[in-house]
């Protein structure tokens, strides 16, 4: 004999007997088969056994789950431990699973009681006593079975056998697809206002590269979409060509003119005359008159096109060796960051906030996290003075700093998290079903029982619902909730997609 101590955290919800009864019920047919249901924090235990007398053996199919993944115990040790009123203990060990998920324990008690009934699971995903419940040992004639079922977390004892008629959805087939099931728990989460949204440079932050005279890409440049670029740094090589139609005296001319008229500015400039964006314009037209005289002459110069600021290379629009004219556009240059995030807002929730918002989400796309940023990285920039008359939406731009994972020209839904929150039962936005327009969920009655739930959605925030219709407490399926929904409409004989 030994003594066990008891999982602190450990936690456990509701099961249900064969017969159907609650869990506070004693078992009604004490010689039926009884069931249980326990969770702890690395695994889910679904044990279905029979009726326990002294020294008979009654076997145990205790479905095991590693909650991580929500796969099958393959390979482990399943323990079942009967500790009575003094602490003393009786164990019954299960090291091969009769085939994966399931592992058959021959419990035989050797006295009649009450026991405390912990399920203890050793495998490569941890070591863990779980608290299932407390069993009535008996005798021949007299057998027993489940008492009281484990404590349910939070508040929500017993709650899970209410809602509606229950819906089977076997251990074998949520190990089959994706499936999770998680407490509903409260917690809050910021109002916020949503729309269509599409990603875009912020002012100034786009510019397009022109060739400064006529000439030839000089096949040295690696040109590239996706290219990083720093603020001066070139981006094109021309080799500049005589342009056609004017005379080598023409351009000569030009030339000593604009040089003269560099030398007139730079004097001025250093006596506070002129301004210095005045004096780069200048000496660019000297350089590139000077490159196109070069080019006349033979000499063979290039001239750099160069970056006005740091970004990446959002489209190309030469290849290397290409003739280009003055003028013709070379690439298109991005500025990452910050980045404008357009929202179309309908009127009546662009008119239920102002100032600067709490915070941002973008949704980008189905089996994708949602980019989340706070209040530090947005800013309001402006907000539409009118209604746009093709959506009938009030334009309003946000600008996002540090926003790597965001790319120029996406579509997306924006949420605009507003300042302050709402309390309440918040769940995974994957556990709600959109059932025939009706927004539901499926909490756990037992391991292999499910009730369908309507709840109302009360607010949104990224991959997080906050709901209405559901207790904390209560054990909810947070993915693969449509595979139980076809499993109902399956065993109802009713054709998916066709509303009665």
């Amino acid at each position: 004999m030994s003594r066990i101590r008891p999982m602190l955290g450990a936690v456990a919800a509701l099961a249900l007997v064969a017969t159907g009864c609650t869990t506070r019920d004693k078992v009604a047919e004490a010689h039926e088969p009884w069931a249980v249901t326990s969770w702890g924090e690395r695994y889910e235990i679904f044990a279905e056994a029979e009726p326990l007398a002294v020294g008979e053996v009654s076997k145990s199919h205790t479905h095991v789950t590693i909650l991580d993944g929500f796969a099958a115990l393959s390979e482990g040790v399943v323990t079942a431990v009967l500790i009575d009123s003094t602490g003393a203990t009786s164990e019954f060990r299960q090291p091969e699973a009769l085939r994966a998920g399931i592992f058959s324990i021959e419990i035989k008690p050797e006295r009649s009681g009450m026991f405390d009934l912990v399920f203890r699971v050793e495998s490569a995903a941890g070591t863990e006593s779980i608290p299932s419940g407390r069993v009535q040992v008996g005798s021949h004639a007299e057998p027993g079975g489940l008492l009281t079922a484990p404590a349910a977390q939070g508040t929500a004892a017993g709650a899970s056998a209410t809602g509606g008629e229950p819906t089977s959805f076997l251990k074998e087939q949520q190990w089959r697809v994706p499936f999770a099931t998680a407490w509903a728990s409260e917690g809050s989460l910021k109002p916020s206002v949503s729309g269509p949204a599409r990603i875009r440079a912020a002012a100034g932050g786009e510019a397009v590269l022109t060739a400064p005279l006529d000439g030839v890409v000089v096949p040295s440049s690696r040109l590239y979409v996706g290219l990083a670029v720093s603020r001066g740094g070139t981006v094109v090589l021309l080799r500049p060509r005589a342009a056609s139609g004017r005379s080598y005296a023409e351009i000569e001319s030009e030339s000593r003119l604009a040089t003269e008229r560099l030398a007139r500015l730079q004097d001025l400039f250093a006596a506070d005359a002129v301004s210095r964006a005045e004096l780069d314009r200048a000496r660019e037209r000297a350089a590139t008159l000077r490159a196109e005289l070069d080019a006349v002459r033979g000499t063979g110069r290039t001239v750099a096109v160069t970056a006005p600021f740091a970004g990446r290379i959002a489209e190309v629009m030469v290849s290397a060796g290409a003739a280009v004219a003055a003028g013709a556009s070379l690439a298109r240059l991005v500025q990452p960051d910050p980045l404008w995030v357009e929202v179309g807002l309908r009127p009546e929730l662009a008119a239920t906030w102002s100032g600067t918002p709490a915070g941002l989400v973008i949704q980008r796309g189905p089996g994708q996290p949602p980019a989340v940023f706070d209040a530090r990285s947005v800013r309001l920039v402006s907000r539409a003075p009118e209604v746009d008359r093709t959506t009938g939406l009030v334009q309003t731009i946000i600008e996002v700093r540090g926003a790597d994972g965001l790319r120029v020209g996406t579509a997306a839904q924006a949420e605009l998290l507003l300042p302050g929150t709402r309390a309440g039962i918040v769940v995974p936005a994957e556990s709600i079903v959109d059932d025939a327009g009706v927004p539901v969920v499926y909490v756990q009655a037992e391991g292999e029982s499910f009730v369908r739930r309507e709840v109302r959605t009360l607010g949104r925030q990224g991959a997080h619902v906050l709901i209405e219709g559901v207790l904390a407490g209560e054990r909810v399926v947070t993915r693969g909730a449509p595979a139980i929904r076809r499993a109902a409409q399956m065993s109802s004989g009713e054709v998916e997609g066709h509303v009665h």
